[in-house]
């Protein structure tokens, strides 16, 4: 994990230390695509929270914490579509989104949120 501490998720996920331990392989990935996401949807990379912020901003950590839970919580299909329909996710994350203008920029899209 990028930026998660298995201690966050598993208070996040109200799971005991046994539980925790028994799916900690399952956690730990849907941490790391959770996180992933939210670094896609916001258009930056970690290096770069990093040097504007100095840490990773604690809305970002929530949004990434959120998505977690719900992901590790319906391990089904879910669309795309299902995370920005999460109102807690996107309060924390909107703040920090890098706007484009136009496709033929670095990274190559709009914000939709």
């Amino acid at each position: 994990m990028k930026y998660l501490t298995f201690d966050e998720i598993k208070a996040q996920l109200r799971l005991d230390d046994e539980q925790a331990e028994l799916e900690r392989t399952i956690i730990e990935r849907h941490a790391c695509a959770a996180e992933d996401a939210v670094l896609n949807v916001l258009n930056r990379s970690l290096t770069e929270l990093y040097s504007t912020y100095g840490e990773v901003p604690s809305g970002i950590i929530v949004a990434a914490l959120l998505l977690t839970d719900d992901l590790y919580n319906h391990r089904g299909t879910v669309s795309p579509a299902a995370v920005y329909h999460l109102p807690a996710f996107d309060i924390n994350v909107k703040p920090y989104m890098k706007l484009t203008t136009n496709n033929n920029d670095e990274y190559g899209r709009h914000c939709n949120l």
